[in-house]
């Protein structure tokens, strides 16, 4: 897999055989705590996610550790506590997790949308807003301690955050 500081990827964990990978609203809680553990440990950048019950998607931006130590460390740990938990064995995640590298500039707004669009499109939700398990309630003014780092997407809409925020909506929307 290709590595460098910087680098953006949206990724992609599905459940091994497309089974629930969080069956409870813990479960999708203990993913987001040690995505954040992670995040603080590895220092690197979480633009967006959304947490469906079958598969998980992050917009991440790499610092020095690469994605596949990350990415190794947090599906683990989460496999771990799952597998106690719900007395079960084995993988929990289909395969390896898809990572695809993507481009900064062009991509990345789009691919925010497309991630907070998710629930919406799965007949979830029908408003993104209606979603606890993305990030984008974060991007509407719900912090979430520090796990989303809103300021690099908000910036390509304004400087002020509360236009960036109506002006991000209008786009997800």
């Amino acid at each position: 897999r290709i590595h460098f500081a910087g680098a953006l990827y949206h990724v992609i964990a599905r459940g091994n055989r497309g089974q629930k990978i969080f069956r409870e609203d813990g479960d999708y809680r203990l993913y987001l705590k040690f995505l954040k553990e992670y995040k603080d440990r590895f220092g690197f950048c979480l633009y967006a996610y959304a947490l469906m019950p079958t598969h998980v998607h992050l917009l991440v931006e790499t610092g020095a550790t690469a994605l596949s130590k990350v990415m190794q460390v947090l599906q683990f740990r989460y496999t771990r506590n799952f597998n106690i938990k719900y007395r079960y064995w084995g993988h929990l995640f289909q395969c390896r997790y898809k990572a695809i590298l993507c481009e900064r500039d062009s991509y990345l707004l789009e691919l925010s949308a497309y991630l907070h669009l998710n629930p919406v499109r799965a007949g979830l939700v029908d408003d993104p807003s209606k979603y606890p398990w993305s990030s984008y309630p974060s991007y509407m003014g719900k912090e979430i301690g520090g796990l989303v780092d809103r300021d690099f997407l908000f910036s390509r809409f304004s400087a002020k955050r509360g236009v960036a925020r109506r002006e991000y909506e209008k786009f997800v929307k």
